[in-house]
């Protein structure tokens, strides 16, 4: 019973033996890292993604990781060119693009990296006036960029971008900004309002104008309209007075001279009816009393 108990602890001491060797001889490397293996600490190169065997207690392998990474670099206080005190802070990109000089050329990339940030964001500041620096972060951004990134690219590792996220420039040059915001604000504004007055003028304006001309139309057209109803009228009236007078003309062709003479007659009955002592009697008269007598005659014949 004992031997089987010592030969059951020694399989048991075996198989951890076993089980550790496995675990430390296999790597599963993932798709956005490399393994850069070591053997008797000489590098022989990275290895991955993928399944990765390694010789057990004569490789070491050290995992980079390939992905894009962001690190944020506190307020840091720089001078600038004309010596005013300011607090920067900004955050920049970076990825791994040589896994095996990434390792092999720094300890710790991203430490010495940071470091550097500052170092350069500071020699950058000093070349700069305040005004370019509150106004030029684009320009800021890209020098960074570019000076990093020369100095990172040794350690096979890319500076991608560069973003400054907050510039707190000195009190008095704060207080003096916004007395120049609050200015620029109340320009904007009187400029606005003065826009608002200047263009409601124009509409009234236009508006009056457009209404003028429409009532100017309309009396036209009303005019005209009047005048083409008096020429209508006039011309009805015009058409039935010529058709009075062609009745009157039709009915006087009608009648016969002894008629007329009766009519001369009541009219000098009438002209004798009124108090007047005088009377006019057109030389024709004569005549017609010739022609009324002989007329009278035949019949009496």
């Amino acid at each position: 019973m004992n031997n089987f108990t010592a030969l059951a602890c020694f399989v048991g001491i075996i198989g951890l033996l076993g089980a550790a060797l496995i675990a430390s001889a296999v790597r599963i490397v993932q798709e956005y890292e490399r393994l850069v293996v070591f053997r008797l600490g000489r590098c022989v190169g990275t290895r991955g993604p993928g399944l990765v065997l390694l010789v057990p207690f004569i490789d070491r392998g050290v995992r980079v990781d390939l992905r894009e990474k962001v690190r944020e670099v506190p307020h840091q206080t720089s001078i600038t060119k004309d010596n005013a005190p300011i607090a920067i802070d900004f955050i920049w990109y970076f990825k791994v693009v040589d896994a095996v000089q990434s390792v092999l050329q720094v300890g710790n990339f991203e430490s010495a990296a940071e470091g550097m940030a500052t170092t350069t964001l500071r020699s950058v500041i000093g070349g700069i006036p305040l005004d370019d620096v509150l106004s030029q972060r684009d320009h800021i951004n890209e020098v960074l960029r570019v000076k990093l990134d020369e100095v990172t690219e040794r350690w096979g590792v890319k500076v991608t971008n560069v973003e400054i996220r907050e510039i707190i420039p000195p009190r008095e040059v704060q207080e003096a900004m916004n007395r120049q915001m609050t200015a620029e604000r109340v320009r904007r504004a009187v400029v606005t309002e003065s826009t608002g007055q200047r263009d409601a003028a124009i509409n009234v304006a236009q508006g009056e104008k457009q209404a003028a001309v429409l009532r100017a139309e309309g009396e036209k057209e009303a005019a005209i309209l009047r005048a083409e109803g008096e020429r209508q009228a006039q011309l009805l009236r015009a058409e039935g007075f010529a058709a009075a007078l062609e009745r009157i003309y039709t009915s006087a062709r009608e009648v016969d001279h002894n008629t007329m003479t009766l009519q001369y007659f009541e009219t000098l009955k009438a002209i004798g009816s009124s108090p007047a002592t005088k009377f006019i009697f057109p030389m024709e008269f004569t005549s017609m009393l010739e022609n009324f007598r002989k007329g009278g005659d035949g019949a009496g014949a």
